[in-house]
């Protein structure tokens, strides 16, 4: 039997696994941490450029979170502390939750959030399905005008309200529907950027989906209800959101259309507390407080979906 020659040794990488070799310049997860961010072309950008984006994200988050940081450290503050003090401080020196006690005290609060929570609630759902049924109507079936629809539409965003509240409150008073809730909920009942929304996500949808299920024989309600509307389910908090929002926020139109404080709304209410009889900043910071809180309960419940649901139903132009 003959001898086998030595082989020579491969060069390092040079046989290696698929897997384990790395193309030339691209970096590994565990590579980051050493080299640091790069830009699109591979190198490393300049300290000054990376210093100034964080000055500016910092900056608008100071502009966003500093009114809201600093009406809850006035909620917070006793009666003893100076709310003008200079410099101003936010962590108040004696914390304490009787300013929340004291709006409780002055109007009743609760009864008006419930007011709020009942318009806002009724807002989704007639957003939700107005928007739902209007959208698919303007993005799937052909009728004469569907492009004339949609322009009202457009143009119905770019109308300011005050051009039109005396020609609302002029009808709600027809209805006998003012110093109702009913009168607050329907002019807001179906949004003109909810209906485009929806129209866009519905957009998105391959047609052969629904030809498929037409040669089985579905009609429009089911093909809407069993292929549509879950395929878009992403946009539907987006709406849901917006709607809460408007609904909740609103101030003027239930101001002019609610004359009985029994069915003032919380946006309304708060505004006992500015008055003659009643100018305690730090009460009226509490009322702040207690009315974005739900704001902010609702979003961090739902950002996730409101995100995707933004990219699903966004309006093209």
């Amino acid at each position: 039997m003959g001898t086998l020659a030595a082989q020579p040794a491969p060069a390092a990488g040079a046989d290696a696994p698929e897997r384990t070799r790395r193309p030339p310049g691209r970096r590994g997860p565990s590579d980051r941490w050493r080299t640091g961010p790069r830009d699109e072309t591979g190198r490393r950008p300049p300290a000054w450029r990376t210093a100034l984006r964080y000055l500016v994200l910092l900056a608008v988050l100071a502009l966003m979170a500093g009114p809201f940081l600093w009406q809850l450290s006035t909620s917070l503050k006793g009666p003893g502390e100076d709310l003008y003090s200079y410099p101003p401080k936010l962590l108040p020196a004696d914390a304490t939750l009787d300013n929340y006690a004291g709006v409780a005290r002055i109007i009743p609060v609760w009864d008006y959030a419930l007011n709020s929570l009942t318009v806002a609630v009724a807002a989704v759902v007639t957003n939700l399905v107005g928007a739902s049924l209007a959208g698919y109507a303007l993005a799937r079936l052909r009728f004469r005008g569907r492009g004339a629809a949609v322009a009202v539409f457009v143009m119905a965003m770019l109308v300011p309200l005050e051009s039109i509240i005396i020609a609302q409150f002029t009808m709600m008073r027809a209805l006998h529907l003012n110093n109702t809730l009913i009168g607050v909920v329907l002019p807001g009942a179906v949004g003109a950027m909810n209906v485009l929304l929806m129209r866009n996500a519905f957009s998105n949808l391959p047609y052969e989906v629904e030809e498929a299920a037409f040669v089985d024989g579905a009609n429009v309600w089911q093909r809407f209800v069993r292929i549509a509307l879950p395929s878009v389910k992403g946009t539907l908090p987006v709406v849901a959101i917006f709607a809460f929002m408007a609904a909740w926020d609103d101030f003027l139109w239930p101001l002019i259309v609610l004359s009985d404080p029994d069915n003032f709304t919380l946006t309304v209410g708060l505004n006992y507390l500015h008055g003659t009889f009643a100018d305690d900043q730090r009460l009226v910071a509490a009322g702040t407080i207690i009315a974005v809180l739900p704001l902010l309960v609702m979003f961090a419940c739902l950002q996730r979906y409101f995100f995707r649901g933004v990219g699903e139903g966004a309006v093209k132009g």
